[in-house]
């Protein structure tokens, strides 16, 4: 075998440079991809407002599977960052609807997912998004310290600008920092949260997608805020407010809303009315979306009652009824 002749130094030069050349031309994805897989998931988003989450999580992974295998192959920068924005909303959502299902450690790791896809994006209003989005598992589920942490960061990233993910991520802040207990520093952020709603950007969000941050979203949170602060004259006038706002196909949010209420009773010692709200609100939810998050919501109504009513015919009945399997009811 003859032997190879070295390359001169404008030969390496150029050799390298083709090589680049290819590598940046191996790109798979088309414009026309990006934007039927952009297509595919605005309807997903606006199907996840109101489909049991059972159901959506299967229709996810079916999209999710195909960004992945787009996203594996060496891309284009620009469409790199369009399929990481594609995983970090999708992750979101399954992350979401695991909450809902109650699977809560599977919930946690794919919020992680959703924040290093967002991170690597390296879109800040999608980072703000998905940190604001994930704070609602532990407000939930706890520590609650995690929750303020989280839409702390997310309000930080979006420096106040008027969006509707700042609008989000203030709430979110305000209604942790409200069940931590902390008055004053709930009541600002509130404050913020409604200044930056109030500007004109947000409320041209109209709702029907599970990324955005219409009013009536925003009195949802504002409700847990005031509730979680006993201000419940006004808490319960935020909840019909917010109420009137919602379609009749509409997923669990009104739910919570009227366990809201219950609980507003509650603190004002209405404990009949309280647990019989409870009791008629978790039957008339739709049984596929009759998730452990729901139950855990009309158990609090008990668990805010005064111990010595906790043993009464109405907190007994709500118990009951939280117990029952779905067949029995």
């Amino acid at each position: 075998m003859a032997d190879t002749v070295p390359l001169s130094f404008e030969q390496q030069i150029d050799a390298a440079r083709r090589s680049v050349d290819r590598t940046l031309a191996v790109g798979t994805v088309t414009p026309t991809q990006l934007d039927l897989l952009d297509e595919q998931l605005l309807w997903v988003r606006e199907q996840y407002v109101y489909t049991p989450p059972a159901q959506m999580i299967e229709m996810l992974l079916g999209h999710l599977s195909e960004v992945e295998d787009l996203a594996a192959h060496r891309q284009p920068a620009a469409v790199q960052v369009r399929l990481s924005e594609l995983t970090a909303m999708i992750a979101t959502l399954i992350a979401d609807a695991l909450m809902k299902l109650g699977h809560l450690r599977r919930a946690q790791s794919w919020y992680a997912t959703a924040r290093n896809a967002a991170d690597d994006s390296g879109n800040t209003e999608l980072r703000a998004r998905v940190r604001a989005q994930a704070a609602m598992l532990p407000y939930y589920y706890g520590p609650i310290e995690a929750a303020v942490a989280l839409s702390k960061e997310a309000r930080i990233l979006c420096r106040n600008r008027p969006t509707p993910t700042a609008a989000f991520a203030s709430a979110a802040e305000a209604r942790a920092l409200a069940k931590l207990g902390h008055a004053e520093g709930a009541e600002a952020a509130l404050r913020q949260a409604t200044e930056i709603f109030e500007r004109g950007h947000a409320r041209a969000d109209t709702g029907n997608d599970a990324f955005a941050f219409p009013e009536r979203r925003f009195l949802l949170y504002m409700s847990g805020t005031l509730t979680a602060l006993r201000r419940t004259a006004e808490a319960r006038r935020v909840q019909e407010s917010a109420l009137a706002l919602y379609p009749d196909k509409t997923g669990i949010d009104p739910a919570l809303l009227h366990f809201e209420t219950a609980l507003c009773l509650a603190h004002e010692h209405s404990t009949e009315e309280a647990c019989q709200l409870a009791a008629a609100t978790f039957l008339r939810t739709d049984p596929a979306h009759r998730t452990p998050i729901v139950e855990e919501r009309a158990r609090q109504v008990v668990e805010v009652l005064p111990p010595r009513v906790r043993g009464s015919r109405a907190a007994r009945e709500l118990r009951e009824i939280v117990a029952l399997p779905p067949g029995q009811m």
